[in-house]
């Protein structure tokens, strides 16, 4: 009950607008699908709860559910952890190596940045995610990684149960003109058969289902591999794109420098340790971070100084080499651009040949930068072809979410 209470606050309670969104109303509606669908075919039709082996799977499937359901809503309402308004550092001197939030009216702390969503500087913060509709950061990094793995294996289980429904109930309704195939089936048999026939809507339900966990299973394993990744480097992606630059400035500027993360603590269990702990409550205050040997507490923060101070670091020009109209998930760029589309709120804007663009940063695929607009920038995603130079820009929301700088 602690442990509840520790996530659902009074001052949380607010925050259950999160779920009028469309990432979460899609998350947990998969969930929803997977679930009951899974339940219903298990004990109608493939393995009754009155034997020892359908119980056990039945209390099986409810204990996926509520795993998943706990560190999603965890990850959700928990939220990132954000800087107090107004913070600063208890050394006046070492201002000088943090950025300032004009919007927070506060100084970032080692390793958060401002969030345009939440509006808000985040600790330690990965990225904004909308599918819980919140950001990922120092505090719900755990639970999030956690609803990343439990997730896939929930639905590889729902998986398997929705292939042996269909199969063991199809089997003797389909001919397949393989009269001389013989396959015991004696297995499968009801005695007694089940109240509810298996039918055609039955059918298409248990399909659909087996898609969305299939799918599921794919797209939500893929983010669980990322995010270990990086988990076990102690490290975030904004954080990954930063040292990419520093080595790409110190390569160009042929510095005699080595930059070193200052966060990697040299041990994949360590770096593990910082984010999973017994208590469910990460390590530090999302403020001061351990660092190796060697380094300084505000490396990074210096690194990001002399990257914003340096324009060629900062952003790349770029020309568009053909027109782009505006897809989200754009199918006529291939299918590797296709499935690697961000998985952001930023909508993409149409792109005409001969525009100017600024990359910032990005994937192989994909880029985020500025689109120039006369003598202004709109700031944004980006896409690029491979080979080429094309660049496809997010625009502008309505509420202003994207900078125009002059």
């Amino acid at each position: 009950m602690s442990t509840l209470c520790s996530v659902i606050k009074f001052e949380n309670l607010q925050d259950l607008r999160r779920l009028c969104h469309w990432g979460p109303i899609i998350a947990l509606g998969v969930i929803a699908i997977c679930s009951t669908m899974a339940m219903i075919d298990s004990v109608l039709w493939y393995w009754p709860l009155h034997t020892t082996g359908g119980s056990v799977n039945f209390i099986m499937l409810i204990n996926w559910t509520v795993m998943i359901l706990y560190n999603y809503f965890n990850a959700m309402f928990a939220g990132p952890g954000f800087v107090p308004r107004g913070w600063k550092p208890e050394n006046p001197q070492d201002s000088m190596y943090l950025q300032y939030c004009k919007v927070c009216q506060a100084y970032k702390a080692p390793r958060s940045h401002h969030c345009r969503k939440c509006n808000r500087c985040v600790m330690k913060m990965d990225h904004h995610c909308p599918w819980i509709n919140n950001c990922c950061g120092h505090q719900n990094h755990a639970s999030f990684t956690l609803f990343l793995l439990l997730a896939p294996l929930g639905c590889t289980h729902a998986a398997f149960i929705f292939v042996m429904t269909m199969y063991t109930q199809l089997y003797n309704r389909l001919s397949f003109g393989w009269n001389t195939v013989k396959i015991d089936m004696s297995a499968a048999r009801r005695d007694p058969p089940p109240i509810v026939p298996f039918g055609l809507a039955a059918f298409a339900a248990t399909l659909f289902a087996l898609g969305l966990a299939l799918g599921t299973t794919i797209a939500v394993g893929m983010l669980f591999f990322i995010q270990i990744k990086i988990i076990l480097r102690n490290k975030t992606s904004i954080e990954s794109w930063i040292e990419e630059k520093a080595k790409d400035r110190i390569q160009y500027y042929q510095l005699d420098e080595v930059f070193v993360f200052p966060y990697d603590m040299g041990s994949k269990w360590k770096n593990l340790k910082q984010v999973f702990t017994w208590s469910g409550v990460p390590e530090g205050d999302g403020l001061e971070w351990p660092i190796r040997e060697g380094c300084h507490q505000y490396s990074l923060t210096i690194e990001q100084l002399k990257q914003k101070a340096d324009k060629r670091v900062r952003s790349v020009r770029y020309k568009v080499v053909e027109d782009y109209n505006g897809a989200c998930c754009p199918l006529n760029r291939g299918v590797r651009t296709f499935f690697t589309s961000p998985c952001t709120e930023e909508p993409r804007i149409q792109l005409q040949k001969g525009e100017l663009v600024l990359a910032t940063r990005g994937l192989r695929y994909w880029l985020y930068g500025d689109k120039i607009l006369d003598d202004s920038f709109i700031e944004g995603y980006t896409y690029r072809t491979p080979g080429t130079l094309a660049l496809l820009i997010t625009n502008q929301d309505s509420a202003g979410m994207a900078n125009v700088r002059k």
